[in-house]
């Protein structure tokens, strides 16, 4: 559904087959959106201040790998949400 924001289940409400993942709820992992920015050098990442802007070469509409502790799982979008950055899965892998 467009513009609803996703909710996390709680563990109450899950029931069968969803049910077995209940044991890896707690589990921490890593969730990275890459954006490729070619040219970047040490010295621009050492300037980074708050409210820095970064130009990529990425095209609008070009989708983002979302991977989570490495492996890709989905493709998704940047999108603005208020005044947060938000992404926004458009593809599972």
């Amino acid at each position: 559904m467009a513009g609803a924001a996703a909710t996390p289940q709680s563990v109450a409400d899950l029931s069968g087959p969803q049910a077995d993942w209940t044991r890896v709820h707690g589990l921490r992992c890593e969730l990275a959106v890459e954006l490729a920015v070619p040219g970047v050098k040490v010295r621009d990442l050492m300037s980074m201040r708050s409210g820095t802007v970064i130009n990529s070469r990425w095209q609008l509409s070009a989708d983002v790998p979302l991977r989570v502790n490495g492996e890709l799982i989905a493709w998704s979008e940047f999108e603005v949400v208020g005044k947060k950055l938000a992404v926004r899965i458009t593809e599972l892998a």
